[in-house]
């Protein structure tokens, strides 16, 4: 990204624990101007056969799009009177360590912040036919080559809709103002002139209920000739007419470009800094009750309105605002702690309470401003922007729509989603224990995971100050896991399958005994690793080591990795956490010249996309084979972007606290679920238990028996049912620590397998429609208050199961709220007690609350009062003997 200094952080061992917020430019309002000669007081436009754009001249002018079938209702508008497009050139500053990130805003050189329509145009099929570029050359479009023109309306369903126009700053030295009602307006007339620059914004049918949208900007230019006078609906004394028409006069530029014209800009210009917009702007209009849900995986929040939401891949952080540990964290690492925003897997969509739904395209760093109560603003870092606007009555329409657009999952194998997944490590001795007592105890076990995220077996095991980490270096030690094909065989005998770890960083392998290979030295000298500014290898700094990342931008990266993963499955492996991708450094530099922070946020797709890629290749091998289709492979990932759900097989939420608490505990684990797949995250689950422990004498977070065993019952509901012995495991509770958590692991593991008939529809119904397997109860009752207002408390499991887990230390009760704008009344499983719908005092339908008992080993879990799929869950959880 232009205009962007990046610093590194990574080796500052004494920080402030409360670090400061980011700076910021602060929202950005600009006036609207027109020439009402040329637009009309009232005009429709159309965008292909399904959208129309509606312009009014009145209160300064305003344009809204909807769809034909609802011409009166607008699915996106702007505010009258007020710019809706807008651009500057800042001096951003990046702080990053270890895998999180910081951008502040610095020196604004510039801010476009006043808007012009010169031209509204429809331009037709027949219009761009034999010559592409023509039509838009005319208007003074940018890139308009023949084959750019094409690849940009290839997929559109004409006409489309251009508006073009400029943007530009006014410097003043006096300020008229008038008051219009409640509105007031400022004119100024200035002795210095304006920074201008020509926009155009393409409007363009995608699909029936999708629509496009395209912003560009000239070039620098310093040239300067006579532009247009413009005129405006509201009515203004003759002299200040006069006096903005001088101003236009002087300041308007002619086809394309920028003009810098006074000489404090000038001189900036021909010292290089920024040459051009690397902040775009856009704003629109927003109800002041308008509720926002999605953008990504979030921990903390899942409605988002008031908030300023940054779309950035990182390091979720540690304790996210939890204290005491995120004032530990930041003090010993900087920024290491996090706060509410910080996130493995962002993404730039949303779906509101209004039905309104956008999302932005490529990869560019964003941040969504809902902090005004009538508007949004949307900043793009960068000199251009891009995305859809979706239309749609309902959250699983709008949800669809998107999922369709950017990808679903394939349907996961049956056997990841059969029974318990079992985290562990040790080597050969310590798994055939633990599988000793899984056995005594009927536990119905779907794989061993023989990993950890920072834990690791399969590879060898090392001591660093953070604790037992692995060696990434991907193949097996035999010394630590002797019959290493033995004790994979033995497992598959009885129907369980062999899980492992990888990831795309290599770490120099010199100090390690038993090593076949040194893959860090063999990439390095296939030159496939990110380099650094002077073209060297790239060492990262990652927890406590530094590591090489694979620079899957380079033709050999992928077939090279894709070589490492087959030899690891040839040994047996059917399935893998393919870790970190959240990583790489905003200084890096990549084989095919990408900006960095682009690459940055797309990084976990191309990662995910290796993976995947893989997995289809072995399947189509498989088939050619004729083997058991039950042998596929499954991979999980942490880190993501918009596209990840199309290219990552499955999902796990990264490193919760092991802790009650809200923003990086066993709520968070909910939270990111619940908001990441209203993102189109379908298959998505957290470790049971959570991961982090800190086992220090001022600070201690160690797992308990009683919150590992309501971990256990929440992840009883989620798509995969599997543990982790954190990174103490010595600190931690474990889930075979004594007769009582072994036999409370087996009673939720037959939960979990009593609703699998369940589970697997609604594995197929993600794969078609993109819908989650669990779900924020938004998704189905979107006009409940009560539901728009719930974060972690409870949830859904398709449409037929609803779970509110004990999510505090102590509690035997939780309340719960009882949705019945369906109609439908609730089923409590364990007392079979039906809880049904009140009527108000004018005899209409609401949702209730109620307090209901949760004792250890009975959850709240309801069914739908004559759901088959309910009574089925039933009559299994009885031949199960657990009911």
């Amino acid at each position: 990204m232009a205009g962007l200094k990046v610093s590194q952080k990574h080796h500052r061992h004494i920080n402030n624990p409360f670090p400061s917020t980011p700076k910021r430019l602060p929202f950005i309002h600009g006036s609207l101007y027109f020439d009402s000669d040329k637009l009309l007081q009232d005009q429709s436009f159309c965008i292909g056969q399904d959208f129309q754009l509606s312009w009014s001249a009145r209160n300064g002018g305003h344009l809204s799009i909807s769809h034909r079938t609802q011409p009166s209702r607008s699915v996106w508008s702007t505010i009258p009177g007020e710019a809706f497009i807008s651009a500057a050139a800042v001096q951003s500053h990046a702080e990053e360590s270890r895998g999180s990130f910081v951008i502040h805003d610095g020196d604004a050189y510039f801010i476009c912040k006043h808007q012009t329509i010169e031209e509204i145009r429809v331009i037709h099929e027949t219009d761009i036919q034999k010559k592409p570029s023509d039509i838009f050359l005319t208007s003074g479009f940018p890139n308009s080559s023949n084959e750019d023109i094409r690849e940009l309306v290839e997929e559109s369903k004409f006409p489309i809709l251009m508006i073009a126009g400029r943007v530009f700053n006014q410097k003043t030295n006096s300020t008229a103002k008038k008051n219009l009602g409640k509105k007031r307006l400022r004119f100024g007339c200035s002795r210095k002139s304006s920074l201008v620059a020509r926009y155009w914004f393409l409007l363009e049918q995608k699909s029936k209920n999708q629509i496009g949208f395209h912003l560009k900007f000239g070039e620098f230019d310093q040239k300067c000739s006579p532009g247009i006078i413009y005129k405006t609906s509201i009515k203004i004394s003759r002299w200040k007419l006069i006096r903005m028409r001088c101003q236009w006069l002087t300041c308007m530029s002619s086809n394309k470009g920028f003009v810098a014209l006074s000489s404090h800009d000038e001189q900036e210009g021909k010292k290089g800094i920024i040459t051009e917009f690397n902040k775009v702007f856009i704003t629109y209009a927003s109800d002041k009750d308008e509720r926002f849900y999605g953008f990504g995986e979030q921990f903390s929040h899942v409605e988002f309105k008031g908030k300023r939401v940054p779309i950035l891949v990182q390091e979720q952080g540690i304790g996210r605002g939890d204290q005491p540990i995120t004032f530990a964290a930041n003090l010993v690492s900087y920024r290491s702690g996090g706060d509410w925003s910080t996130t493995y897997a962002p993404s730039p969509f949303y779906i509101t309470s209004r039905m309104k739904s956008l999302y932005l395209e490529g990869y560019n760093y964003s941040v969504f401003d809902l902090t005004k109560v009538d508007r949004i603003q949307i900043e793009i870092h960068g000199n251009c922007a891009q995305g859809r606007i979706l239309n749609g009555n309902s959250p699983v329409e709008l949800l669809e729509l998107y999922t369709e657009t950017i990808g679903r999952p394939p349907i996961l194998p049956n056997w990841i989603i059969s029974g318990a997944v079992v985290g562990m490590q040790g080597g050969t001795k310590a798994v055939h224990t633990v599988w000793d007592q899984l056995q005594q105890y009927d536990v119905p076990i779907s794989a061993f995971w023989l990993q950890m995220i920072i834990l690791q077996d399969w590879v060898g095991k090392r001591e660093t100050v953070i604790g037992s980490q692995l060696w990434w270096n991907w193949e097996v030690d035999e010394c630590h896991y002797a019959g290493w094909r033995e004790l994979i065989d033995d497992f598959r005998a009885h129907d369980i399958r062999v899980m492992t770890y990888c990831n795309p960083c290599l770490v120099p392998t010199d100090e390690k005994p038993n090593k076949h290979k040194d893959l860090f030295e063999e990439a390095k000298r296939l030159d496939i690793l990110v380099k650094d500014k002077a073209g060297r290898t790239y060492m990262i700094p990652n927890t406590a080591f530094d590591v090489g990342m694979l620079d899957f931008t380079h033709p050999k990266a992928s077939s090279w990795f894709k070589k490492i993963l087959h030899e690891m499955v040839d040994t047996g492996i059917r399935g893998w956490m393919a870790d970190f991708g959240e990583g790489l450094p905003l200084d890096a530099y990549l084989y095919a010249d990408e900006d960095p922070i682009q690459a940055h946020n797309r990084y976990p797709e191309l990662w995910a996309k290796v993976n995947k890629e893989f997995v289809d290749e072995w399947r189509s091998d498989n088939d050619t084979n004729g083997r058991d289709p039950e042998e596929s492979l499954v991979f999980f990932m942490r880190a993501g972007f918009r596209g990840s759900p199309k290219w990552a097989m499955l999902f796990w939420e990264g490193d919760q606290m092991v802790s009650w608490q809200a923003n990086d505990g066993i709520k968070s684990s909910i939270t990111g679920l619940l908001s990441s797949g209203i993102s189109g995250f379908a298959f998505n689950h957290s470790d049971i238990g959570g991961y982090c422990a800190v086992d220090i004498p001022i600070i201690r977070y160690q797992r308990s028996e009683e919150l590992l065993i309501r971990w256990m019952e929440l992840n009883a509901f989620s798509v995969v049912f599997r543990t982790h012995e954190g990174n103490k495991p010595a600190s931690n509770c474990q889930f075979y620590k004594n007769d009582n958590t072994l036999s409370h692991f087996a009673r939720c593991a037959k939960i979990y397998k009593a609703w699998k008939f369940y589970r697997i529809q609604l594995v197929k119904e993600a794969a078609q429609r993109g819908l989650p397997v669990v779900r924020h109860l938004f998704l189905h009752y979107p006009d409940d208050k009560h539901v728009q207002s719930l974060t972690y408390e409870q949830f859904l499991v398709g449409t037929e199961i609803m779970v509110a887990p004990v999510l505090d230390k102590a509690k035997k009760e939780v309340k719960v709220y009882f949705p019945t704008t369906d109609g439908c009344s609730w089923q409590h499983i364990w007392s079979g007690k039906i809880f049904t719908r009140p009527f108000n005092h004018s005899g209409n339908i609401q949702g209730h609350e109620a307090w209901v008992d949760a004792p250890i080993g009975y959850p709240a879990v309801f069914v739908k009062c004559g759901s088959h799929i309910g009574e089925e869950f039933q009559s299994n959880l009885r031949l199960l003997k657990i009911l």
